[in-house]
């Protein structure tokens, strides 16, 4: 079975232990890359997998929230003119802001969802291993909210693995079902790999 991919992104006032601002920031002070999103195949293969699902053409403003520690946002930075990133932890942005410093193109802050959403609007949302910690009516008022940014024409893609853990409020197919469920976005591409699950909708 694939490692199981633990969420990077939060809201700071969810009451579950594991998923809070400070359980997420002594990792990244125990570890700097404490779930491996550098160096393992399974996550590395998920970027590649995000990555060729988007590469059909180029972005002007991407925004990707639980960036950890930048490794997927550097990919990002290569289809889109300008990428705006987030995470809850200030240890792992701060380390993406180094993995990501040469590049121009790339602003990376501390923040939370949906608390921290960057103004003004994107043709690309990417929303990977972040669902399972909503609720149904957290995560559909989310996805709403970050519809709203979301221009005509626009992607959204959502990556989540399949697992179960006692971590999660929410699996992978469910977050999948509640953005599916979305008005305005229309379906047009799915991919079922080793562990996760990955799907690509166009705004209306």
């Amino acid at each position: 079975m694939a490692s199981k991919t633990i969420m990077r992104g939060v809201p700071a006032d969810m009451n579950h232990s594991t998923t809070s601002r400070s359980f997420f920031e002594e990792k990244y002070k125990r570890n700097e890359d404490p779930w491996k999103f550098a160096s393992s195949s399974y996550e590395l293969g998920r970027y590649d997998a995000i990555i060729n699902a988007l590469s059909f053409r180029r972005y002007r403003r991407a925004f990707e929230p639980a960036c950890s520690i930048g490794v997927l946002t550097e990919q990002l930075a290569i289809i889109c003119d300008r990428v705006d990133a987030t995470d809850i932890s200030s240890a792992a942005a701060e380390q993406a802001v180094q993995r990501c410093r040469a590049l121009t193109n790339v602003i990376i802050k501390q923040g939370s969802l949906p608390a921290d959403i960057p103004a003004g609007t994107f043709d690309l949302i990417v929303f990977s291993e972040v669902g399972y910690y909503f609720n149904k009516p957290q995560l559909r008022l989310l996805i709403d909210q970050l519809m709203s940014c979301l221009e005509s024409e626009g992607i959204f893609l959502a990556a989540h693995w399949l697992g179960t853990s006692s971590d999660h409020i929410l699996d992978g197919n469910e977050v999948h079902d509640i953005v599916s469920s979305t008005n305005g976005l229309i379906h047009d591409h799915v991919e079922h790999h080793p562990g996760f699950r990955l799907d690509r909708w166009i705004c209306q």
